[in-house]
């Protein structure tokens, strides 16, 4: 049985948390088991080298910030490999490159292509543990490159699926998957079992455990994911197949993202294409964007509003420059964040949409943009309301029973 393991940034903080994590490795490698282990760098280090970087530059080159970010998981791949060796087993740590682990040539955020397995195969085969340094890999031209935010648990799931592994775990500081996000409602619970588009959703609309390019590949490969803590011994949240799951609640979970700006161009030329030339422009230079809302045209002008992280303000500024002349004004707020219900259930039962709103609106919250898709609800509200609204939305669908 061959079983990918990963430890976050938190399980890897320091040298006894490293040998923490080694014990639970061994413990695993003692029931018979081949083990890959991806991990990140040591909690708070890759913050500490972004911080490094921008002491120079607000915008510094991308492929000098991947050079110094990608060293934080080399520190600890092969900090993890001595300690493994100190215990009498053959370890072995692997850069992303090392690993196989082939990426586009886009900085500070690439794709993974492919990952040549031989080399990972070849050391399982002579016994070794290999630990892989997440969050890398390499591009095409040969230049090192990092994943982006998440980039960890994408190189373990990516690992998983291209070695057809049995399990992969993903352990972090937090027991399982919850129905929101605990520090804010304390009667938050646990979920034993999750779908791959519950996941999905949750995670793309900032919930922390997973990130969604992690939970995508997995559903695109079939990796069955386990997400535990390494603290503990408790079983965690498996996100598998919608069909794996017995009972299936209208409203699984709340989550929260606080990482949103909201942009607003107003007195756009209402023509066909300027849509096209606005978001060709931001997808251009790599920038995300989540929802859109558009009104209705008047005297040939229209307005457009539109979310994309608050982490890329900067960036979007510098592209949407161009468009100042040729429109009335482009504002951003940075106040507000984005609250969400999902639910494999809500297929299946009307109204969950309107309890949303009147709930909200009781507590005199105001709903400035709205989303929703088959198993989900999006809503962008005042930031000051964020915990307030996960709260009480959390208690209007029940999830604390």
């Amino acid at each position: 049985m061959l079983v990918v393991q990963k430890y976050g940034g938190t399980s890897m903080g320091d040298c006894q948390r490293i040998q923490n994590v080694a014990n639970r490795v061994m413990q695993t490698k003692r029931t018979g088991k081949s083990i890959v282990v991806v991990v990140s760098a040591m909690s708070g280090q890759t913050d500490t080298l972004i911080g490094w970087t921008k002491y120079f530059s607000k915008l510094p080159n991308e492929r000098e910030v991947d050079m110094v970010l990608s060293s934080g998981e080399r520190v600890t791949s092969a900090l993890l490999a001595i300690a493994l060796e100190s215990m009498g087993q053959k370890a072995i740590s692997l850069s992303g490159r090392g690993a196989g682990i082939l990426t586009d040539n886009t900085h500070t955020k690439a794709r993974i292509e492919h990952i040549d397995t031989k080399k990972i195969t070849d050391l399982l085969l002579q016994d070794y543990i290999v630990v892989v340094s997440g969050f890398q890999g390499i591009g095409q031209n040969g230049e090192v490159t990092t994943l982006g935010r998440g980039g960890s648990d994408l190189s373990a799931v990516a690992i998983a699926g291209a070695l057809k592994a049995d399990l992969c775990e993903i352990y972090t500081d937090v027991d399982g998957v919850y129905t929101t996000d605990p520090r804010i409602e304390k009667k938050a619970k646990k979920i034993d079992r999750i779908s791959y588009d519950e996941m999905l959703e949750l995670a793309s609309m900032g919930a922390k455990v997973l990130l969604n390019r992690s939970v995508e590949l997995a559903k695109k490969w079939n990796v069955p994911l386990v997400t535990r803590s390494s603290f503990t011994q408790d079983q965690g949240t498996l996100i598998t197949m919608e069909e794996n799951i017995m009972e299936k609640p209208i409203v699984s979970g709340v989550a929260l993202d606080k990482n949103q700006a909201r942009v607003s161009i107003a007195d756009v030329d209402d023509r066909p294409g300027i849509a096209a030339e606005i978001f060709g422009a931001l997808a251009d230079d790599n920038i995300n964007v989540d929802m859109i809302v558009q009104t209705i045209g008047r005297d040939g002008r229209t307005d457009i509003d539109f979310t994309i992280p608050k982490t890329e303000e900067e960036q979007a500024k510098k592209v949407l420059e161009k468009f100042l002349n040729s429109v009335g004004s482009i504002d951003y707020d940075c106040e507000i964040a984005k609250v969400s219900i999902v639910g494999v259930g809500m297929k299946s039962h009307s109204g969950v949409a309107s309890t949303a709103f009147k709930t909200l609106a009781k507590e005199n919250i105001n709903i400035m943009m709205i989303s929703t898709s088959e198993i989900k609800v999006s809503m962008i509200i005042d930031l000051k309301y964020a915990e307030l609204a996960v709260r009480t939305l959390h208690c209007a669908y029940e999830l604390d029973k």
